[in-house]
């Protein structure tokens, strides 16, 4: 078991004139903690996590003082899951935390609110293809791969970058709110209408992520941010917290426990009682200060806000918002989506297996799509299911199909000539 505590958040958008970064930041404390556990079943820890001062340029555990200060450059937080066997997810999360802590820090400091915001997009990026390239290159660690969910804070905003299903949630105001979105099937097929969060409890594949740093050379990160208020509770987990603590139990614990440390070894042990099936990792984080503002009980409620970045050649951000309602299992099964909506997914495996064990109409939901690939500010704006993942199903090439059938027809030929002989 490993355990840490650090560090000071980072940045999220405006909707508005973007202010200077570090415009107000010293008036924003943070007092968090993280821990990372083996659980009752894994025999190795495949999950890493980071928390980081973007200002000092440090990373790492800060025992001794777990109130900190956010300086000009933000801060930095991180939850990374990483699969591939043996010790590849491993490697995999290792990799991931520290390429973008590095590129991170690298350069001067962010110009605006959206270079920052940039930036957080092309560390994971950057990641992913690392990883992905490292599994080329070394047959003993094929197939690896990890989740990324990272939270990095620029003065009072909170900006989050999406691959995989751990999770991102914040309690506001005694409320608990899903920031993230679940890139999974189970959490596709429940946005398209054809599966029930109670169903999805139970369903066969609800371990199938649709994306991860590392099985492509490209990925799509879905930026998401928070206007933070002061008060508000940040908390990322891997799916070894979130598939085995309902909801309602983690914002009773975010709620009650105002210590970090407390409440992530309470969490932990939470997810370990469930049955601990898989690493658990989660970070809690506290947000303070004069520089946050108070929560306004005229405001809207808390919700999953899509930022779309503008090119670089400049362009008005786009802000989408949809609804992110936690259930009441912690599987985060969200319902409402357009029942005709398309899936598009990559899976490593047998897909027709896995498309075998689905319903006529969830099948239905497939469909094969064009390389992800791109800046994500170069993306426009979508709506429903479809904004959270676009990757191709791998497949061969449409003249290695015909020429294998001309082969397999020619074969065949000379066989019956053989035998009519």
């Amino acid at each position: 078991m490993t355990s840490a505590a650090v560090g000071e958040g980072a940045a999220a958008p405006a909707t508005t004139a973007l202010a200077t970064p570090g415009e107000g930041t010293g008036g924003i404390q943070i007092r968090l903690f993280g821990r990372t556990d083996v659980g009752q079943v894994r025999e190795h820890n495949e999950d890493n996590f980071l928390v980081a001062d973007l200002t000092r340029k440090s990373r790492g555990l800060m025992e001794a003082d777990r109130m900190q200060t956010v300086g000009s450059r933000g801060a930095l937080m991180a939850v990374c899951d990483g699969m591939g066997g043996a010790a590849a997810g491993e490697v995999a999360s290792q990799l991931a935390v520290d390429i973008i802590y590095e590129r991170m820090i690298e350069g001067e400091g962010p110009s605006d609110r959206n270079d920052f915001a940039r930036r957080l997009v092309r560390s994971i990026e950057d990641a992913g293809l690392r990883i992905y390239n490292d599994a080329k290159a070394d047959r003993t660690r094929r197939g690896m791969g990890t989740t990324s969910t990272v939270a990095a804070l620029l003065d009072s905003h909170l900006f989050l970058g999406q691959v995989g299903d751990s999770r991102g949630y914040v309690l506001r105001n005694g409320k608990l709110v899903q920031v993230t979105r679940d890139q999974s099937l189970v959490n596709q097929l429940i946005e398209a209408g054809q599966l029930t969060e109670e169903e999805a409890e139970t369903f066969e594949h609800n371990n199938i992520i649709l994306q991860a740093l590392g099985t492509s050379d490209s990925v799509q990160v879905d930026l998401t941010f928070v206007d933070l208020r002061r008060g508000d509770v940040l908390m990322l987990c891997s799916d070894g917290l979130s598939g085995m603590v309902r909801a309602d139990e983690i914002r009773e614990i975010l709620s009650t426990t105002p210590e970090p440390l407390e409440a992530c070894k309470l969490l932990t042990e939470k997810a370990n009682q469930a049955g601990g099936h898989d690493n658990i990792t989660c970070i809690v984080a506290r947000f303070d200060g004069p520089a946050i503002k108070p929560l306004d009980p005229a405001e809207p409620e808390l919700k999953y806000r899509k930022y779309i970045l503008p090119s670089e050649a400049g362009g008005q951000v786009i802000i989408q918002e949809g609804p992110a309602p936690v259930g009441a299992a912690a599987s985060g099964a969200r319902g409402g989506g357009k029942p005709n909506s398309q899936v598009h997914v990559t899976l490593v495996g047998n897909l027709g297996d896995i498309l075998n064990n689905l319903s006529p109409e969830q099948r239905e939901l497939f469909q094969s799509a064009p390389a992800a690939g791109g800046d994500a500010g170069s993306r426009a704006p979508v709506n429903g299911v479809d904004d959270s993942v676009d990757l191709p199903i791998n497949r061969p090439a449409g003249w290695v199909i015909v020429v294998a059938l001309l082969c397999a027809v020619a074969v065949v030929g000379v066989a019956a000539s053989m035998l009519l002989r």
